[in-house]
C-alpha cells in the first residue's frame, strides 16, 4: 500500500512537471508566431514604376484640357499677348559687329584730346547759364565696344530723374535721338550706341550736354580732329 501511494505521488509530480514544460513550450512558440506575423504584416516597400508611353501614342491619346465655365470666357493668353515696345527690346550684337568696332578704332593724341576739351569749355561758357551744363570727353568705351556713357554723379543726383527714363538727345541740326537713362548706374545705355555711330564719334571728341528740359539734352560735338585742322 505504501508503495502504491509513493508511485501515485511520483506520477502526479511527473504529470505536473510535464504540464509546466508544455506550457513553457507553448508560450515560446506563441511568441515566435507573433513575431513572424508582425514581420509578415510589414512588407518591404516596392517602388512602382510608371509605364512609359511612346510619344506618338501619347500625342494620339492626349486630349485638350477642359476649362471651367468661369474661365472659358476669358481671353487666351497664348494668343493675346501684350506687345513690348520694340525700341527698348534688348538687341544681341554679334561678334562680327563688335570686331568691326574694334578694328575701326581711332586713338586720339593727348594734344588733340586737350584741344577738344578746351574748345568744349569755351562753348560751355557761352551757353545760357540758366540751363545745367556739363562736358564729357569721349574714350574708347564710350564710342566702341561696350558703348556705355556714364554721366557725372553730382549732375545726375541734382538734375536727372530718380528712376529709369527715356532721355532725348538733340544734336546741332535739331535731330532727336532717344536713349535709356539708368538711374542707379547713372548713365546712358540703350540708344546711345546708335547716337555715337550716327554722329561718328571717336576717341578724343568732347561733347557738351545742356539740359534744356527735364529729360532732354542739347548736345554740341567738338571734334578732336579739328586740332589738326587748326594746325594747318
Amino acid at each position: 500500500m505504501a508503495e502504491a501511494t509513493a508511485y501515485e505521488e511520483q506520477r502526479r509530480r511527473q504529470v505536473e512537471a510535464n504540464k509546466r514544460k508544455l506550457e513553457e513550450l507553448q508560450l515560446h512558440y506563441l511568441s515566435a508566431a507573433v513575431r513572424e506575423a508582425a514581420a509578415a504584416a510589414k512588407p518591404s516597400p516596392v517602388k512602382k514604376r510608371k509605364a512609359r508611353v511612346p510619344l506618338d501614342a501619347a500625342d494620339s491619346v492626349m486630349e485638350p484640357l477642359r476649362r471651367s465655365g468661369r474661365l472659358a470666357n476669358l481671353p487666351d493668353k497664348s494668343v493675346h499677348r501684350e506687345e513690348v515696345p520694340t525700341f527698348w527690346r534688348k538687341i544681341r550684337r554679334t561678334y562680327g559687329s563688335v570686331r568691326k568696332d574694334l578694328e575701326n578704332r581711332v586713338y586720339a593724341t593727348d594734344e588733340a584730346r586737350g584741344y577738344a576739351i578746351c574748345k568744349a569749355e569755351e562753348v560751355e561758357q557761352e551757353l545760357d547759364s540758366s540751363f545745367p551744363v556739363f562736358i564729357k570727353p569721349m574714350t574708347q568705351s564710350h564710342v566702341t565696344g561696350g558703348f556705355w556713357l556714364g554721366l557725372p554723379n553730382h549732375f545726375c543726383r541734382k538734375y536727372l530723374p530718380k528712376r529709369d527714363e527715356t532721355i532725348t538727345l538733340l544734336d546741332e541740326d535739331d535731330n532727336e535721338s532717344y536713349t535709356l537713362y539708368l538711374a542707379l548706374k547713372r548713365g546712358l545705355s540703350a540708344g546711345w550706341r546708335g547716337f555715337a555711330i550716327q554722329h561718328k564719334l571717336v576717341d578724343g571728341d568732347c561733347l557738351v550736354f545742356q539740359l534744356t528740359e527735364r529729360t532732354k539734352f542739347k548736345v554740341i560735338i567738338i571734334r578732336a580732329s579739328s586740332y589738326y585742322e587748326s594746325e594747318d
